[in-house]
């Protein structure tokens, strides 16, 4: 029965998946793994906070319940029965270290993750449904369903159907920095994915009300170290320009496939270098 199953049993997946699987892998010639160990967290389906992204982000946001409620064509289920499991993968020591070094393009441990982690983190949003659903508990991940799109929001421009970075949010997992990346407790050099589904986890406490807490510049007015990590010049005091950064990581396709030797693209140079990469920054730092 779905009450059977506890957090402690949703991370213990999660975490068997990333130690074990051999699709955890940068699938270069050593088989390094992509990511290390992963944290976890959890939100009610009914927390208000899903509703305020819709508000703020545009109606064709979909909340948890909305999600569901289409995907097993049950408008009956409560909003209070589901959970939104987060998780967060953080990029590994060498990826880190490879591509801090760089000022232009992504380093190849770094695109690898780009394009092999997240087919790692696709392959766990369906083990994770999987693993619920032989347990008999219905679930779903928000960004492999069919309702899942790219969209433009009036107030932010490019945007989708689903945010796993307000989700994890939602989920007490990390607050935004300046660059727009979730600054978690493992840092902002990671990727994160979620699944929706119909279980009453105890919600991880959001240490943080502003969702720029762990931002020093928002919070503290110093380092903007990202601004001059960006090398296109997207990160200003006053945020992220999306065009901008977008149209520098459709460059980066031709210098990975030019320099490594496989269809990619990535940068990440502003997750890398800065006080945030690693962890939550401390004004000291």
């Amino acid at each position: 029965m779905p009450w059977v199953i506890d957090g402690n049993w949703v991370r213990k997946v999660v975490a068997d998946f990333i130690a074990h699987s051999p699709e955890n892998s940068l699938q270069n010639a050593a088989q390094e793994k992509a990511f290390g160990p992963p944290l976890v967290g959890f939100a009610e389906g009914d927390d208000p906070l899903f509703e305020d992204f819709k508000e703020h982000v545009g109606p064709f946001f979909i909340t948890p319940w909305e999600l569901f409620a289409i995907t097993f064509r049950d408008p009956g289920v409560r909003p209070e029965n589901l959970s939104v499991i987060s998780y967060i993968l953080p990029q590994t020591e060498a990826t880190k270290r490879d591509n801090r070094r760089e000022d232009t393009f992504p380093a190849e441990r770094w695109a690898r993750a780009r394009i092999f982690g997240e087919k790692v983190n696709e392959a766990l949003r369906r083990h994770l449904v999987a693993a619920l659903a032989e347990q008999g508990v219905r679930a779903v991940a928000p960004v492999l369903a069919p309702q899942f799109s790219r969209r433009i929001s009036a107030k932010y421009g490019f945007s989708s159907t689903w945010s796993e970075r307000h989700a994890a949010y939602a989920c007490g997992l990390g607050t935004f920095g300046l660059c727009d990346g979730l600054i978690t407790p493992v840092g902002k050099a990671m990727r994160v994915g979620s699944v929706v589904a119909e279980l009453r986890l105890p919600a991880t406490p959001r240490p943080y009300t502003d969702h720029h807490a762990y931002c020093l510049y928002y919070s503290h007015g110093i380092c903007k170290k990202c601004i001059s990590r960006c090398p296109a010049g997207a990160i200003t005091p006053a945020g992220k320009d999306k065009q901008l950064c977008m149209q520098h990581v459709i460059k980066t396709a031709a210098y990975v496939a030019e320099q490594f030797g496989f269809k990619g693209y990535g940068c990440g140079l502003c997750q890398t270098g800065v006080p945030c990469e690693s962890g939550i920054p401390k004004a000291k730092d």
